[in-house]
């Protein structure tokens, strides 16, 4: 069994907890999630099933988006509803100065991880220390968010709900404690729900409820998304019969003799001539030749 799993994560499991849980499930080994998301988090987590955990670390598309709550008004030491508050503020937030605040955090932005995260300093991850009552400095990282709207807002709660779409390694509880910040009063974040990640949506999904009854009606296959799925946005290269044998064999191509190689595009899915996916290549335009970046099947 190889492909993509797609699962609903459920609230209060870890990423390698639902590896572990689908493990005992699938009777699989190989399995490997991608993109890690915090215990209180529920949505899209793609799990990858047999040869096709080699694409773990190599998808193309590492767009994330969510649903998140938030209130404003309080300061946790974790940046969300489950840690310990370390300030609080009656401070009036109109939806008007909210909405006016949310541009200051669209675009390329610079983040400091939070220090209950899984960034690792001088070899310990930030969590650990923070378990113990250490601080310590962090760099501040760039990241990316395309849109940030506000689609909920009360503001005699001061609660409501944000859509975001932004870039792989975002901590979407510090945007929310980083727009408290800047309005004055701090925040948190309350719920968080992961829409899409790599191109897979919540309707790509199963609870493990659904996973289980699959497997014990023997149609485990029809839960599994072809690996390809994550190289959707890849020009594609179909080889020709000769070409896919040394392909498959690590031979580099000449890229002239390669149907299809475009300007400007150096990363390619590739597909056989009997039209199955095979993997990844590389353009190499200095030597003249299609390279194997990594092969799937």
């Amino acid at each position: 069994m190889n492909g993509i799993l797609c699962v609903n994560k459920p609230q209060d499991f870890t990423s390698f907890d639902v590896v572990a849980k689908l493990r005992g499930i699938l009777k699989i080994k190989r399995l490997g999630h991608g993109g890690t998301l915090d215990p209180m988090a529920t949505g899209v987590l793609p799990v990858f099933v047999g040869t096709s955990t080699k694409a773990c670390d190599i998808m193309p598309d590492n767009t994330k988006s969510y649903r998140a709550g938030f209130r404003l008004g309080q300061s946790t030491d974790t940046q969300d509803i489950t840690g310990k508050i370390l300030a609080e503020s009656d401070m009036s937030v109109s939806k008007e100065l909210l909405l006016d605040t949310l541009p200051l955090f669209t675009g390329k932005i610079m983040q400091i991880p939070p220090m209950y995260s899984a960034v690792q300093v001088n070899g310990k991850r930030l969590y650990d220390l923070a378990r113990q009552g250490i601080e310590v400095e962090r760099t501040p990282r760039e990241i990316q968010v395309d849109g940030l709207s506000l689609e909920e807002y009360d503001p005699e709660t001061r609660e409501g709900v944000l859509s975001i779409y932004c870039s792989k390694g975002t901590y979407i509880r510090t945007i929310i404690s980083d727009i408290g910040e800047k309005i004055g009063c701090g925040g948190i974040m309350t719920s968080l729900v992961r829409t899409s990640s790599s191109g897979f949506t919540l309707a790509d999904c199963y609870t493990f409820e659904e996973i289980q009854k699959a497997r014990d009606e023997d149609r485990l296959e029809e839960l599994i998304l072809p690996v390809e799925r994550v190289f959707e946005k890849l020009p594609k290269l179909k080889l020709g019969e000769a070409q896919t044998r040394m392909y498959r064999n690590g031979v580099k191509l000449d890229l002239a003799r390669v149907y299809n190689i475009r300007e400007g595009e150096d990363t390619y899915a590739v597909y056989g001539n009997d039209g199955a996916f095979i993997g990844t290549a590389y353009a190499d335009r200095e030597n003249n030749v299609l390279k194997v970046a990594k092969n799937l099947t």
